[in-house]
């Protein structure tokens, strides 16, 4: 058996930490997985108000217009560009840990706070499944989910990334498949609720993986839906028109129990700073994205999940 730990990644690959259990709580560190928590936090409730201060449509169209140079070179096919917003917040990380609702919550000391719906991988036994999440639509839009499944950019994009997300997988596995395609999933926010498109993929690891765990698991970053296709490329464009780290942003957090793996994609994501709070959100860009709608996305996706 095995001992557990938590590990994390950021997007660069720079700066690993690992965490045996036992010292999360004296780092400070609070983790709210499906299928591990640690001891939880009490706070009163409070009221949490989030007031953004978004860039100007211009001052993302000059990311954008970076990005799609670079699709029209052929030099990808898909780019996730992001970028942080300023926000001001009524209250400090520790409430919003506690009462948002998510799939993946993580407090990371006073640095940072999460609360992602994306699973980034997950290990039952000697089998790995993956959840690539992409496509985002205003649940309130009339007919959104059949706008969302008919939508011709949001469909290309869903289909590069699941054959990314394939092909990462038969690295590591064998009989890599898709097991379930484009089913669309709800997010509920106070703000606004969105429909979110899906896929899940599975694969065969060797009897022995868990010698070999560690090398698995770095032979899949970055997470393709946060990066892009071909992937090694598309990571230099995100270097060269971000200019700025992203940092534990679109990075991933691994929970192993001694047997088994759950992990999730740093997204939904609040920095504070030197000069106050950021929220960190962004989309896929494909040589279909048209630039208001995805500047449009973008700030749909600043939200924090409590209702």
């Amino acid at each position: 058996m095995q001992k557990p730990f938590i590990f994390f990644i950021d997007f660069e690959m720079e700066k690993p930490r690992l965490f045996s259990l036992e010292e999360l709580e004296q780092e400070e560190i609070h983790i709210h997985f499906p299928t591990f928590q640690t001891k939880k936090i009490e706070y009163d409730a409070t009221k949490i108000e989030l007031q953004i201060t978004p860039s100007t449509m211009q001052e993302y169209a000059d990311l954008f217009s970076a990005v799609q140079q670079n699709l029209q070179q052929g030099n990808s096919y898909l780019t996730n560009l992001t970028v942080q917003t300023p926000i001001h917040l009524s209250t400090e990380l520790e409430p919003i840990f506690q009462q948002a609702k998510a799939k993946y919550k993580i407090q990371f000391t006073s640095e940072w706070v999460c609360f992602s719906p994306e699973t980034f991988i997950e290990i039952k036994g000697n089998k790995i499944y993956a959840y690539p999440m992409k496509g985002t639509i205003d649940a309130s839009i009339s007919n959104a989910e059949q706008v969302l499944l008919q939508d011709k950019k949001e469909t290309a994009e869903h289909y590069t990334i699941v054959d990314l997300i394939r092909n990462d997988l038969s690295i590591v596995a064998t009989d890599v498949r898709v097991e379930k395609f484009r089913y669309i999933e709800t997010i509920t926010t106070a703000q606004k609720n969105l429909l979110q498109m899906s896929s899940q993929i599975s694969g065969v690891l060797p009897e022995n993986f868990q010698e070999h765990l560690g090398t698995i698991l770095y032979s899949l970053l970055p997470a393709g839906s946060i990066s892009g296709a071909p992937k090694k490329k598309t990571v230099d464009i995100i270097h060269e028109v971000e200019k700025e780290s992203r940092g534990y942003y679109t990075g991933v957090c691994f929970y192993y129990d001694g047997e088994n793996v759950d992990s999730c994609v740093l997204i939904r994501f609040i920095e504070k700073t030197a000069t106050g709070f950021v929220y960190k959100s962004g989309g896929g860009i494909t040589i279909h994205s048209e630039v208001e709608k995805e500047y449009q996305e973008l700030l749909d996706k600043i939200y924090v999940p409590v209702f």
